[in-house]
């Protein structure tokens, strides 16, 4: 089959896809095709369409050189205004052109294209350009990741009205230009906005996506992110915990008391923007989980409000003798127990209280116990079994996320074994191991409420469970790379997942749908986390970089200083919503006034340029630790910040 008849199998394919039949026939035999080659009709999307549109030109490999030449002297010599979102257009048209040399077999012009302009690309396309410069061949394009990506998506670029009319011309002007209209007409998706163009500042807060900015309709739909209505739980009189105060003042408790019942009156107004409280079926609160909450309530009372004059203290937990092996940590809700993965696939549950871990009876010492007792739950633990430590054995691959639930009683854990695990933290046995992803499992996340968990992994999807299902609720796919990070939102409704794609998208658990997709990262996104309130997400990347997306808008309303040097890994909010914290593989953890930047946001709806100069006092804080890259952080319900990482020796 000579070249020659490329454009014709190309028209046979599209006759073929229109089911044009009898064109297709007549086509077939004045062109004498054999069957052979009618059968392998099976050209990518993108091939077909560059066959269609542009064979006269494929002969000429200079000539995207030169078109690539003048779209770059267009863009430098733009006005400024104009400029920077112009500039937007270069690396995807440069990629395109690549794989076009490719895919009409000009590879040496292809090389010397890519050696000759890659340099010029921003800093955080290097690595894609490194994994695309691996296609040397036009075979090579399917089982390139990157290039099938950029194959089959189109580019979102967003332009000015003025910008727009300004590239219009050029291309109308411009005789060398209609290998850039093929590429622009079939690759990149040009989204027009009202107003003036963007400054530099604006562009680079929301490039960075391998598919460059979100488009307008994908952040239009409403996103309910107030809390939900808490149910009303009596909150007891404190025990034993406050009877050594009486014991001195005998009028104190009763001040403490007032003070105490003004907290849980004021009760919070419904939320305009919260969802209706049945919009998700939540479980039904146990008695021992109202009992568990109105502790939490009770220990609320005590917190320490934070804020720039009051830092939190913290509690560093390091872990001795772990190498390299210790991956993943988590802390239990109210900071009594702590559970570490390991890369040799076990999980160790530590207590962080003098109160030991006790296993359960023998199945023949069960029978004997009243199951109605109120004590039922004590009763069955084993008084001689007891540990500081406990170790968990199933998974067969490193445990990349251990997380427990809200009320203390599961442990979910998952793994590059492509599970999930749900752990009993009363008789310290895997109690169900959930199969969907057919790749590792990067993170696992219980939703608030319990019951709900989430998981996400290397197969580009995250995956809705509940604790009595085998079978995932519901997949979100959408993601273009890895998903390497999830969280619940507050109220349990929606999901946040961050990618190796570089972009952080919002799922709506009820309908599994992509409700928000912000980009701005430049880099893979390793964690998330929501601001008490429900209104920001904060993102840590692999760069050190941190950003806080509003989820009202989809849109990045601040990019904190880039003060880490090295992946960032953990991020907790303090339980006042006031105080950001980041833990970084750089071995050191920032303090962050979030009220702060929460003011500077809505002051300035989405990132103004002033707030550039402004962002170093942002940071409150920075501590430094032995050597020990931080693997998690957690504030307690009185707001200390409790931190764990392994320490790696004195290097």
């Amino acid at each position: 089959m000579g070249d020659k008849n490329t454009p014709l199998l190309a028209v046979l394919q599209l006759l073929r896809k229109y089911n044009l039949k009898g064109t297709e026939d007549i086509l077939r035999k004045e062109a004498s095709l054999g069957d052979v080659e009618y059968e392998n009709l099976d050209l990518p999307e993108v091939e077909l369409a560059s066959i269609l549109t542009a064979h006269h030109t494929e002969s000429d490999p200079y000539s995207y050189e030169f078109a690539y030449d003048t779209l770059k002297k267009f863009v430098e010599n733009s006005l400024d205004i104009n400029k920077h979102e112009l500039s937007t257009l270069l690396y995807p048209v440069f990629v395109h052109m690549y794989l076009l040399l490719i895919i009409y077999d000009h590879n040496e012009h292809a090389v010397n294209f890519l050696e000759k302009f890659g340099t010029e690309q921003e800093d955080y396309c290097q690595e894609d350009l490194k994994r695309l410069s691996i296609v040397k061949h036009k075979d090579q394009i399917k089982g390139n990741e990157l290039a099938e990506i950029y194959s089959t998506n189109k580019f979102v670029v967003q332009l000015s009205r003025d910008a727009s009319s300004q590239l219009k011309r050029f291309l109308h002007e411009q005789k060398s230009s209609t290998v850039i209209i093929n590429i622009i007409n079939n690759h990149i998706q040009v989204e027009v906005h009202d107003g003036p163009g963007r400054t530099q500042a604006q562009v680079r807060a929301t490039t960075g996506g391998i598919l460059g900015e979100a488009t307008r309709n994908e952040n239009r739909t409403k996103v309910y992110y107030g809390l939900l209505k808490e149910p009303d739980i009596q909150v007891l009189p404190a025990p034993v915990e406050d009877e050594e105060e009486v014991e001195e003042t005998p009028d104190k408790p009763k001040k403490k008391k007032a003070k105490k019942d003004n907290i849980f009156m004021k009760k919070p107004k419904s939320d305009p923007n919260a969802p209706p409280n049945d919009r998700i079926p939540l479980p039904e609160l146990k008695e021992t989980d109202k009992i568990e909450k109105g502790k939490a309530l009770r220990e609320a009372s005590k917190r320490i409000q934070l804020g720039p004059e009051s830092l939190p203290s913290i509690c560093f937990y390091t872990l001795l003798n772990s190498g390299h092996t210790a991956v993943c940590t988590d802390i239990c809700d109210d900071s009594t127990l702590l559970a570490v993965g390991f890369s040799n696939s076990h999980i160790k549950v530590w207590t962080l209280t003098p109160v030991k871990l006790r296993g359960m009876k023998s199945a023949e010492k069960l029978q004997d116990i009243d199951r109605e007792a109120g004590d039922v739950l004590v009763r069955m633990m084993e008084e001689k079994d007891r540990d500081t430590c406990r170790t968990l054995y199933g998974h067969s691959g490193s445990v990349y996320k251990v997380a427990f639930d809200p009320f203390k009683t599961l442990l979910l854990s998952c793994s590059e074994d492509s599970t999930v695990r749900l752990w009993s933290l009363q008789c310290w046995t895997c109690l169900v191991v959930y199969r969907g992803h057919v790749w590792p499992v990067w993170d696992v996340r219980w939703s608030p409420h319990g019951h709900y968990f989430v998981s996400a992994g290397h197969d580009r999807t995250a995956r809705l469970w509940a604790t009595d299902h085998h079978q995932p609720l519901r997949i979100f796919s959408g993601h273009l790379s890895d998903v390497d990070c999830v969280q619940f939102h507050p109220n349990s409704n929606y999901v946040a997942t961050g990618s190796s794609d570089r972009t952080v998208r919002l799922w709506d658990c009820l309908t599994g749908t992509q409700v928000r997709i912000m980009t701005g990262h430049k880099s893979t996104i390793f964690t998330l986390a929501f601001s008490v309130c429900g209104r920001w997400l904060a993102s840590g990347g692999s760069a050190g970089e941190l950003l806080v997306f509003d989820i009202s808008t989809g849109s990045p309303s601040a990019l904190l200083p880039p003060l880490h040097t090295a992946p960032i890994h953990a991020l907790a909010f303090s339980r006042d919503g006031t105080v950001l914290s980041s833990g970084s593989l750089d071995c050191t953890i920032k303090l962050w006034d979030f009220a702060a930047i929460t003011e500077e946001a809505n002051g300035e709806e989405a990132g103004a340029n002033n707030s550039i100069q402004k962002e170093e006092k942002f940071l409150l804080r920075s501590f430094a630790t032995k050597n020990s890259p931080i693997k998690g952080l957690h504030f307690t319900r009185r707001n200390l910040l409790l931190a764990v990482g392994s320490y790696e020796g004195s290097a």
